[in-house]
């Protein structure tokens, strides 16, 4: 007679079962008749499709968030939005934390896939390490902005709860705002003090949690940083000031023309970092040049970094797939970085990511063509805004069917959890290869 043994659910599934559950609760919450100003019942689909997109940190909306919601719908949008940028798994180990209820191998497993790391020890640390961080950073952030915002609000108290809300939605890559028909920060575009702030939150945000712990435990000092680190900082900052110089080239005479030479160069600086998941804009993305358009396109395609707020393919995703491409046309077999090489299944896996999403992109863009009547353009920057989790929109969103809500709330899910954790969640166990291999054949290529 045999046993029955319990098994326990995947990693990958209890990580998106657990985004699914977030999304479902605040859209019961935000259905509520006292959650809008007018006190009207928001329609369900509505409601989960807000719900989704401040779960999974995107900000694409089909209301005014300001306008629409009450404070009660804009308390439970803010909790959202920090729940779903610290990330589920966090707040479960919090709630550990507070029963001292002890971490096992499936809770650790659990926390270390959904930030990026591959270290089951230390959780508890890193945990906390996250969510002190977390707040010291929005805390600064929100004191920073309330300089501005106090006498702009006209009372301390509306003041420092914009200061809050917008620090909590930067720093968790949001693009939520409450400054209702003044569209987002088009009237601070050239004020460097909310620009920088907001930018800076955007940024540190979309590191990941693994580099913070990182920084913190080499006290900052780059030499003892480890490999992942330094190769995350430079291309993060590398792509960040290239794009910065490419959008001050294309938009210098178009989307900037009516700002002075230091609001043009705040305003590149700021497309430069929200493009790639954050959702504010200081612009009207309308007014951009074709390139600049593409340029947004291709930033939030690529979205952050791994174990992060942000979304997107990731920017080590991309920097594998350059290298990888480049030591292919030079006819090598390795990807060198100075004295470390990248393994192949690296490059197999960030090619697997890219193609899953492109493929997912190019369904979604001809599916939505075919329900409405909005042009390629700003279906395609919607589409990819959603599964990046940006937030940027051409204002297509309130205007959308049902049926392209629904994708585009798929399309958020699917950019929060991970293609590749929905794909594992969905899966079946895969047995072990056999030690056999095929023989090899040849195709050509290119």
């Amino acid at each position: 007679m045999k046993l029955k043994t319990k098994r326990k659910m995947s990693i990958w599934r209890y990580l998106t079962l657990g985004y699914l559950v977030v999304i479902l609760s605040g859209s019961i919450l935000l259905v509520l008749p006292f959650a809008t100003r007018d006190g009207e019942t928001t329609s369900y689909i509505n409601a989960l499709f807000t719900s989704t997109s401040a779960a999974c940190v995107t900000g694409l909306v089909p209301f005014d968030t300001f306008t629409h919601w009450s404070l009660f719908g804009q308390i439970v949008i803010l909790a959202l939005i920090q729940l779903g940028g610290l990330g589920f798994t966090t707040f479960v180990s919090i709630l550990f934390i507070m029963l001292k209820r002890g971490f096992g191998l499936y809770e650790r497993s659990a926390v270390v896939r959904s930030l990026g790391s591959n270290n089951l020890q230390g959780v508890r640390t890193l945990v906390k390490r996250i969510v002190i961080g977390t707040l010291i950073f929005e805390l600064l952030g929100a004191g920073l902005l309330s300089i501005r915002f106090i006498p702009d609000c006209g009372s301390v108290a509306k003041g420092l709860y914009f200061s809050v809300f917008h620090a909590v939605s930067a720093f968790c890559n949001a693009g939520f705002d409450l400054m209702g028909e003044a569209g987002s920060l088009s009237a601070y575009a050239s004020d460097p003090l909310v620009v920088i702030t907001v930018s800076a939150l955007i940024f540190i945000g979309g590191l990941g949690f693994c580099v913070w712990g990182d920084i913190f435990n080499c006290k900052a000092n780059p030499k003892k940083f480890q490999f992942y680190t330094k190769f995350i900082l430079i291309c993060s900052v590398a792509l960040l000031l290239i794009s910065m110089g490419l959008f001050l080239a294309f938009d210098y005479n178009t989307g900037y023309a009516d700002k002075g030479w230091g609001g043009k160069i705040l305003c590149a600086l700021f497309d430069a970092t929200t493009a790639r998941t954050a959702g504010f804009y200081t612009v009207d993305y309308n007014k951009l040049s074709e390139s600049g358009y593409l340029l947004t396109v291709v930033l939030m395609f690529i979205g952050g970094c791994s174990g992060s707020t942000a979304g997107g393919i990731k920017v080590g995703t991309f920097a594998v797939m350059i290298m990888g491409m480049m030591a292919a046309l030079r006819g090598k077999q390795d990807i060198n970085l100075g004295k470390r090489r990248v393994d192949m299944s690296q490059l197999h896996q960030a090619l697997a990511v890219f193609t899953a999403y492109l493929s997912i992109i190019l369904v979604a863009v001809m599916t939505i063509c075919a329900i409405e009547e909005f042009s390629f353009h700003q279906v395609l920057f919607e589409t990819v805004s959603a599964l990046g989790t940006v937030g940027l929109s051409l204002g297509i969103t309130p205007h959308l069917s049902v049926v392209s809500r629904i994708i585009l709330i798929l399309l958020m899910f699917a950019g929060r959890v991970g293609v590749l954790t929905i794909a594992m969640a969905l899966g079946r166990k895969n047995k072990s290869e056999a030690k056999i291999k095929r023989p090899v054949e040849m195709i050509f290529i290119g």
